[in-house]
């Protein structure tokens, strides 16, 4: 049977269906509310799908569907079948870090300690954690607020009644009671254990509030010494939460999430808080291996953190609502108050995740990285063709002397050195950038269209403001290129983008790639020109200082400074060796003369000499 005579047979109802390739390897699986609509999406019209969609629909050779009880199943199925058979289409978990928990060991008096490996043994294990320093403050916590025992030991009634264990250091100093020699009872050190599980459900406020309680009851007591323990540990509880735990104003419990995505990846955090405070945080990374609606990535994202940390919350903080809806769980959009921040601080773990991912690609695979920045500027600017050959302006001047202009090419996102223009300007008197940048741009491109007009640039970048744009957008309107490609202005104020006809700036995320795109091309066309305008000052303070003189002409200079190197050189070089190197005594002292300060002899005088 045809796969297109297999899906006209899905069922309308939730569950989750693959596609095998003709080898029946699974190449896709897919959750939908309704089986039979949400396939036949890929076969009714294909020239909607986008290029990746369309090679996968190409592979399938056949179609296999489970159904499910509700949408909530469909996503657990999914997550779980994805994880099996690893499909090369699917949205794949790109982060394979292995995150620490803490673990409460299933014994008569139970170890606390940090692993890194779930074992099912009865032990509790909670987080993880993507912190591991986060995780060993908690360890550390726990053990100075309570004599925990760290050895390895399998402590039971029986071999505290046959003393087979002899007490280490840890009873000695007092980190521990000795368990292991009936020095706490069963009972005692099971409420130890107790509180550390409530502190780390999340239970950080009651548990203080508990000690301070304690506290007041044992000094109207009388009892100041225990009063005295009550109020260290909750001074350290108090201390630990404010440095390690963001607290809400409320005392919510609610889980967080929030999506960051491009074309080709997603990024996740994942924010737990449990009365008000942060728990848990988690960042993830998915490679997104065909198009993907954000709705449908939310989803496998918090399928993911649910088989990592249990059920949801009753209360769900998104962006934006995810393609399921899951039983007893209410996803919420905040718009003010503590919820939005605590959005907002997600959002920010998210793209500090997408930062790192962009700057390690930039080492370790440049091509994509360039090609990733590209793609983002195309769609930071709304340009219908991304900006694969870019050229940014840049004039210099001081005070209007030896003003001249710069053009730095950029192709695929990497300079094109060899193709980098310098202009002295020719038709400006005096420090005018606006008319400046006009006589450039007009220069390069009338030039251009003469001589390669095949090779004009997508993006135009102009390093200014309003003016300089204006008077570029003028350049190239006379020339009849407007049309044909995009032209934006970079301010150095506020890094905002300048279009013309549009009153507003566009600001570009700082983090973003496209930015620091624009923000390269802009530098590397200041440095250019800069470096061009030096050599000229430079130049012209040499024929100032040996052109004035009478009889040194373009010639005699270049001689001159080929041999001594410099002028203060030939300042400093005794009259003999001007005299010998020149052939010339009337000329030599005069140059001695000028560039030492002395009088410049006479033409008479140097006739008698």
């Amino acid at each position: 049977m045809e796969v297109r005579d297999k899906i006209a047979l899905f069922p309308h109802s939730p569950g989750v269906y693959r596609y095998y390739d003709a080898e029946g390897t699974v190449i896709y699986v897919g959750k939908a509310k309704d089986l039979h609509k949400r396939v036949a999406q890929y076969f009714v019209d294909p020239e909607r799908l986008n290029r990746k969609t369309r090679l996968l629909v190409s592979r399938i050779a056949d179609a296999q569907f489970t159904v499910v009880d509700s949408e909530a199943d469909a996503l657990l199925l999914e997550n779980n079948l994805i994880k099996q058979y690893k499909p090369k289409y699917n949205i794949l978990l790109k982060d394979s870090k292995t995150y620490p928990w803490i673990c409460v060991t299933a014994d008569d008096f139970p170890k606390v300690f940090l692993t890194r490996r779930v074992v099912k043994d009865g032990s509790r294990y909670f987080g993880p954690y993507s912190s591991v320093m986060h995780a060993r403050n908690l360890v550390d916590l726990f053990r100075e607020l309570y004599p925990l025992r760290t050895c390895n030991h399998k402590i039971d009634s029986a071999a505290i009644l046959r003393h087979k264990i002899r007490p280490c250091l840890e009873m000695h100093i007092g980190k521990c009671k000795g368990c292991c020699v009936g020095g706490v009872s069963k009972q005692e050190y099971g409420e130890y254990i107790s509180e550390i599980v409530s502190l780390l459900k999340g239970g950080g406020r009651d548990m203080i509030q508990h000690y301070k309680s304690l506290m007041q009851e044992a000094a109207e007591s009388l009892n100041f010494e225990q009063a005295a323990l009550y109020k260290d540990k909750m001074l350290s509880l108090e201390k630990h939460y404010s440095k390690s735990i963001i607290s809400s104003a409320s005392d919510s419990d609610l889980d967080v999430f929030c999506l960051v995505m491009d074309s080709s990846e997603a990024f996740g955090n994942f924010l737990r808080i449990r009365g008000g405070s942060i728990v848990q945080s988690l960042n993830l990374g998915f490679k997104l291996n065909i198009e993907e609606e954000p709705s449908s990535v939310l989803s496998t994202f918090i399928a993911e953190i649910e088989s990592k940390f249990g059920d949801l919350s009753k209360e769900v903080i998104v962006p934006f609502l995810p393609d399921v809806e899951i039983d007893g769980v209410e996803f919420r959009i905040p718009v003010k108050g503590d919820k939005l921040a605590l959005l907002e601080l997600s959002r920010r773990n998210a793209k500090e995740m997408q930062f790192n991912a962009m700057k390690q690609r930039e080492h370790t695979d440049p091509e994509e990285y360039h090609r990733k920045a590209v793609e983002d500027l195309q769609k930071a600017l709304g340009m219908e063709v991304p900006p694969v050959h870019m050229e940014c302006f840049d004039n210099s001047n001081i005070q209007g002397t030896n003003p001249v202009a710069s053009c730095v090419v950029f192709r695929n996102g990497q300079p094109s050195k060899s193709d980098y223009r310098k202009f002295k300007i020719k038709t400006v008197i005096g420090a005018n950038d606006y008319a400046s940048m006009k006589e450039v741009v007009n220069r390069r491109y009338s030039r251009m269209l003469e001589e390669h007009p095949e090779d004009l640039p997508q993006l135009i970048v102009i390093d200014g403001g309003k003016g300089q744009l204006e008077f570029a957008f003028q350049a190239l309107a006379e020339l009849g290129l407007t049309d044909k490609l995009t032209v934006v202005g970079l301010a150095k104020r506020l890094e905002e983008v300048i279009r013309v006809g549009d009153p507003y700036p566009l600001f570009i995320d700082r983090n973003s790639q496209a930015l620091k795109l624009l923000q390269q091309i802009r530098d590397e066309a200041h440095r250019f020109g800069i470096t061009f305008h030096r050599s000229l000052r430079s130049k012209a303070q040499v024929e100032s200082a040996l052109r004035e003189i009478k009889g040194v002409g373009e010639k005699t200079e270049q001689r001159l400074i080929l041999h001594f190197g410099s002028v203060a050189r030939i300042a400093a070089a005794p009259l003999d060796d001007l005299k010998k190197f020149l052939g010339n005594d009337s000329l030599a002292e005069k140059i001695h003369a000028y560039l030492n300060g002395e009088d410049i002899p006479s033409e008479g005088d140097a006739d008698t000499q």
